[in-house]
């Protein structure tokens, strides 16, 4: 039901995100979707990938600080208002986002990543409301 996102920590300074890349690319590793945030010291790079186990461990012997967080996947409709309508949802249950991303898709829906305080209550509340959810299986090929 949850999707297993990898984080990096970075150091801010010139060709870490090219090794990061680079280590994924060699180890034939594809990334699907990715978030960078930075500050003035380091960055976190969040990204779904092809194979998640596969990619935290050939990062951990390339020396980088990497672990493994559980996401949603939230298939929504390409129309004015479908990430409201959800979101909305999680937030009359008392259920705060921590952050959110979009994934790489080729079809007529979305797939937004989301990282929320309670990713258990999340999935139900979102299935009771009948928000698609999707696994690994549907993302990582």
């Amino acid at each position: 039901m949850f999707l297993n996102q990898l984080s990096v920590f970075l150091e801010n300074r010139e060709g870490r995100l090219d090794q990061v890349l680079g280590t994924l690319k060699n180890n034939g590793i594809n990334i699907i979707s990715l978030s960078l945030a930075d500050t003035s010291d380091y960055g976190m790079l969040r990204m779904i990938v092809s194979d998640s186990e596969e990619a935290k461990k050939v990062l951990k012997e390339a020396g980088f600080s990497a672990m493994l967080t559980p996401v949603l996947g939230v298939e929504l409709a390409h129309k004015a208002g479908s990430l409201q309508v959800c979101l909305s949802e999680l937030s009359k249950e008392g259920i705060n986002i921590e952050y959110m991303y979009a994934l790489a898709t080729s079809g007529d829906d979305a797939i937004i990543v989301i990282k929320t305080t309670d990713l258990e209550k999340s999935a139900t509340v979102l299935n009771k409301a009948g928000v698609m959810l999707v696994g690994a299986s549907e993302v990582e090929g």
